[in-house]
């Protein structure tokens, strides 16, 4: 690969977008250290609390929601776009970025169009069925699309002609073994070491739906011989858990090391996102999935295929119950043969080089 000097990541708002980036970042800098990385964000996204910390340079930009709508803010568009291209514009030039790799997320807009207005490379990363807006956007810009799932491709005209990298995950959870980590992972959250385990998660804010069918189901699940993982969401309303339950149910705001919670659990219950997907099947995790009841229906086709091949179930928010979950979790967890083949099924699914494939795909679109 020829040499890269500057390279600007855009993708902010939410988890979906931001870990993608940062994993893509990290194994930017493993293989360069002197390249320089420019981040794009603003200042309410998740971005914010993420990368700074882990010393990459978050540039602020102002970016706006695209309307959906005929309302005033349809009308200050023009506007508000021409400011915020402007701003990217201005550190597009100081950076002398060679390319920009968008994720998605409002502040992807102004970079597409500021690097389309100098003439630099687009690469645009798209996870997601339909396609995000920014990212539609963008794709009338480029034709330099990457994808993470192969289904993709196959169910989107304008998606026919992207390239397959997989999603860039965090190097801890592309690497991790959980059967090697698992004693380890249950003595970090006061876990038995031989019971059953229930994992148990929503997206980066948790899944009130979730915590609540959880907290009619614990007394039933411990009953059973089931211990649990919780990661309740930091920004959720408190859910009370039943004390005293016979088995360890443990509950966390939020839990950075997301791998220690894939190799403690047997079995996972989360939502359908991109990344919890990419996740989950990199690392061979059964998973019981509860796409968002909202949107586009896009977690439900996120979780598809790995259910398809074998290495989950779904079931709709609507469906999710107390007794849905005792019904299906306990014989499901008491069933070793069963949850080790779900679990070599998500892992045939799944790939664990997203962002080699990404990196690979970027320097050669900057060498063509």
């Amino acid at each position: 690969m020829g040499a890269l000097r500057s390279v600007v990541l855009a993708g902010g708002g939410t988890g979906g977008h931001v870990y993608p980036l940062l994993a893509f970042a990290d194994c930017l800098r493993r293989h360069d250290p002197e390249l320089r990385i420019t981040c794009l964000g603003t200042p309410r996204g998740l971005e914010n609390e993420i990368l700074p910390p882990r010393g990459y340079d978050l540039r602020l930009v102002p970016a706006y929601q695209l309307p959906r709508a005929l309302n005033v803010n349809l009308l200050r568009t023009p506007d508000r776009m021409w400011r915020a291209t402007r701003a990217t514009r201005a550190v597009l030039d100081e950076v002398d970025a060679e390319v920009v790799v968008g994720f998605g997320g409002y502040v992807a807009v102004p970079a597409y169009l500021a690097a389309r207005g100098r003439h630099t490379p687009i690469v645009i990363h798209e996870v997601n069925v339909p396609p995000g807006v920014a990212n539609k956007l963008g794709m009338r810009f480029t034709r330099n699309v990457a994808v993470g799932f192969p289904y993709q491709v196959e169910q989107v005209p304008a998606l026919r002609d992207a390239r397959v990298t997989g999603v860039p995950l965090r190097p801890a959870i592309a690497t991790l073994d959980r059967a090697a980590r698992r004693a380890e992972a249950r003595a970090r959250f006061g876990l038995d070491p031989d019971r059953p385990t229930l994992f148990v998660f929503g997206a980066s804010q948790g899944a009130r739906s979730i915590n609540l069918a959880m907290a009619g189901a614990a007394k039933s699940l411990t009953a059973a011989g089931i211990q649990v993982l919780h990661i309740m969401g930091a920004r959720n309303e408190p859910v009370e858990i039943p004390p005293d339950l016979p088995t360890p149910y443990v509950t966390v705001k939020f839990l950075a090391e997301m791998e220690l919670g894939y190799a403690a659990g047997d079995l996972a219950l989360c939502r359908g996102g991109a990344m919890t997907c990419a996740e989950t099947a990199a690392v061979g995790m059964p998973a019981i999935y509860v796409p968002l009841p909202y949107g586009n229906g896009e977690q439900r086709r996120n979780a598809l295929p790995v259910v398809e091949a074998g290495g989950g179930i779904l079931v709709d928010d609507a469906d999710l119950s107390p007794d849905w979950i005792e019904r299906t979790v306990v014989p499901l967890l008491r069933d070793p043969a069963r949850i080790a083949a779900m679990s070599s099924a998500a892992a045939g699914y799944g790939r664990r080089d997203g962002d080699e494939a990404l990196r690979s795909y970027v320097y050669e679109v900057v060498a063509a």
